[in-house]
């Protein structure tokens, strides 16, 4: 079964050889201080829009998650629904109330009922995805700022999660206190099984998290290799060109073929989310046939059940994907039989 349910990497960014010279490394006995800075400063210098001391870094961004939970001020958490389900698993680990902005029918967050749940709420801190998780749509920067303008007013904060952010443009917005960006090292990067996350703010609020920041954040191995990547920038920005083309082709296949039968929601991310009775057709044909795509719980997670979730493959398997693709459309688009039909007589 080829998985595509977890929106995981199409691919590793270093060949076997590389990995194997970073990993023979006869220091690991010994605690390294020196490391992670080293890793802060390529990553700062790889993206050039903030400063090291802008920065942390964590065992992936799940366990960033889980310190904002612990060190933002005291009061309830503010988040979509859906959104990524470990922002509530958290929030219940450390028993901080958290409380949600529901969709939409067609799965929006009109910015109205943001602010207005805001003022009802009253959240020391509001997080969200952005590009969103699972829709894929991209959040702009007029919308990002009233949140973060009425989070301001509050005197809470807002947590941009931008995990798909290599896949979309990001946000031209100038960095203040209250505001947080998260990234990870797991999408478009490909480490996902070496956990690599990272938390961005102004020196004032990092050090903040940093109060009850680990003495040594990460593991030597993951440290070394994504330095390694920052570090070497011309080769990791073709991998990420790489992943988003894939992104691309995704896309591309699925308005191809069934973009006349199923609503397919727009997406700056490595994944497709499709919706409708004849996507959850597809969905399981597409699972008989060896791919595996994100159905969701019709009970824990109702306003997704009408949904299927597809990330992105590598080439070879997209070659195959598509071909499945292709057969479920000729069998159940009208138009096509119709058309076939047509060309017996």
């Amino acid at each position: 079964m080829i998985r595509m349910d977890k929106n995981e990497s199409a691919g590793t960014p270093l060949s076997t050889q590389t990995f194997l010279n970073i990993m023979n490394c006869d220091d690991y006995n010994l605690y390294h201080d020196e490391d992670y800075h080293r890793f802060c400063s390529a990553y700062a210098q790889y993206f050039g829009r903030f400063t090291p001391d802008q920065i942390c870094a964590a065992n992936g961004s799940d366990e960033l998650i889980q310190k904002l939970m612990l060190i933002m001020p005291e009061g309830p958490c503010l988040t979509l629904n859906p959104d990524f389900f470990m922002y509530q698993a958290y929030a219940d680990q450390v028993q901080r109330p958290i409380h949600f902005v529901e969709a939409t029918s067609d799965l929006t967050f009109p910015i109205d009922h943001i602010l207005t749940r805001i003022d009802e709420v009253r959240p020391s801190f509001f997080i969200l995805s952005n590009p969103h998780n699972p829709t894929g749509q991209r959040f702009d920067e007029k919308y990002i700022l009233q949140i973060a303008r009425k989070m301001h007013e509050l005197g809470g904060y807002i947590v941009i999660d931008e995990a798909y952010i290599d896949f979309s443009t990001p946000l031209d917005i100038t960095l203040e206190d209250h505001i947080i960006f998260m990234h990870t090292l797991s999408k478009a990067f490909g480490l996902a099984g070496l956990r690599v996350g990272v938390l961005i703010g102004t020196p004032t609020t990092i050090a903040r998290v940093r109060q009850i920041e680990h003495p040594y954040p990460l593991n030597i191995l993951s440290l070394r290799v994504a330095t390694y990547l920052f570090e070497h920038p011309e080769s990791t920005q073709t991998f990420v060109q790489q992943q988003r083309k894939l992104s691309q082709r995704l896309k591309h296949i699925f308005i191809k073929y069934v973009g006349n039968q199923i609503t397919i929601y727009p997406s700056e991310t490595n994944f497709i989310l499709t919706s409708g009775e004849r996507a959850i057709s597809l969905g399981k044909y597409i699972y008989e046939h060896g791919f595996k795509p994100r159905f969701y719980d019709p009970v824990t997670e109702k306003n997704m059940a009408h949904c299927v979730r597809y990330s992105i493959l590598s080439s070879e398997d997209m070659d195959h994907f598509e071909t499945i693709i292709k057969k479920w459309s000729e069998q159940y688009d009208p138009s096509i039989n119709t058309s076939n039909k047509r060309n017996t007589h």
